[in-house]
């Protein structure tokens, strides 16, 4: 009989908590809203109920929570998430621990995902990857032979608050001009908003763009520019084997790899074109429920 271990994606909308075998296979996922203003105690509860449920049947070595961040990775402690009102210091993995018993791990959402991918996705069988996702907002993740790269603080591969263009726009507690600033599926829809007089956001941003409205090309081309900048310092910086892009703005969009990779390509040494791989993340939003659970395994 095989070991087992859990996952779970603590996000501001929906709690998900899965359980996989040791080669990755996601055998059962439960997925509960997560009702972010009822504050932590609540959400910590109802997560605690879940694993005791889904632990009847598999019997987990470990548990890995996937957080948004700013967390401390190293003592477990969630610090001050945006998405998730209320929270200040939490310490989640010795709360869990204590009531389920299991040994339990903390890891930053985004890194989670660079771990799944990396040990099962599109970064399977890469010494290196370098995970960005690109959504409401953008994270990223630095994985070397499978091993997460966090950094002395825990703040390793926060990209987003990477600086792009100096006195750029301002995007909450960013740095101005940020990549999240420019190129999130908010400063997408923050752009169509005031050049194109439209509140679909990102979305509908695509929408004219696939009509072939000009305005929204610029605007899509303009953040996957500022993408490209933030790769190429990254490439200058890092040099993963391979970059693996995934996220609600990039999920589905494949034509937009190309013209990425073509505008990487004006932003490296000549040596570099068309040697930097960038490639569509392959797991989808099961990416960081695997690696959230591949955090445990020693």
């Amino acid at each position: 009989m095989g070991k087992y271990y859990m996952g779970i994606d603590l996000g501001g909308t929906n709690l998900r908590v899965g359980v996989t075998d040791e080669r990755g296979h996601l055998l059962k996922v439960r997925q509960v809203p997560t009702e972010a203003t009822n504050g932590s105690t609540s959400i910590i509860g109802r997560m605690v109920d879940l694993i005791k449920e889904m632990n009847e049947n598999y019997k987990v070595e470990t548990i890995g929570i996937g957080s948004p961040g700013p967390l401390n990775p190293f003592e477990g402690i969630v610090l001050s998430p945006p998405n998730l009102p209320g929270w200040k210091d939490v310490h989640i993995t010795e709360i869990v621990e204590k009531r389920v018993g299991v040994q339990t791990s903390l890891i930053n959402d985004a890194d989670a995902a660079a771990l799944g991918e990396a040990m099962y996705g599109a970064g399977k069988g890469k010494h290196s990857s370098f995970y960005i996702t690109v959504s409401t907002g953008v994270g990223g993740g630095y994985v070397i032979n499978n091993k997460i790269v966090q950094g002395e603080h825990g703040y390793g591969a926060e990209i987003g608050n990477m600086i792009i263009k100096p006195k750029g726009p301002k995007h909450a507690n960013m740095n101005a001009g940020s990549l999240e600033a420019m190129a999130s599926g908010t400063a997408i829809g923050r752009e169509g908003k005031a050049r194109l007089g439209i509140a679909g956001g990102a979305t509908e941003v695509f929408s004219l763009a696939d009509e072939g409205n000009q305005t929204a090309i610029a605007i899509i081309n303009e953040a996957i520019d500022a993408l490209a900048i933030g790769i190429a310092n990254l490439v200058h910086t890092v040099d993963p084997s391979v970059f693996i892009l995934g996220g609600g703005v990039m999920n589905g969009q494949t034509t937009l790899f190309p013209l990425l990779r073509e505008k990487v390509d004006g932003y490296i040494y000549e040596g570099l074109h068309g040697r930097v791989a960038i490639e569509p993340a392959s797991l989808g939003n099961h990416a960081g429920l695997i690696g959230a659970a591949m955090v445990g395994i020693k």
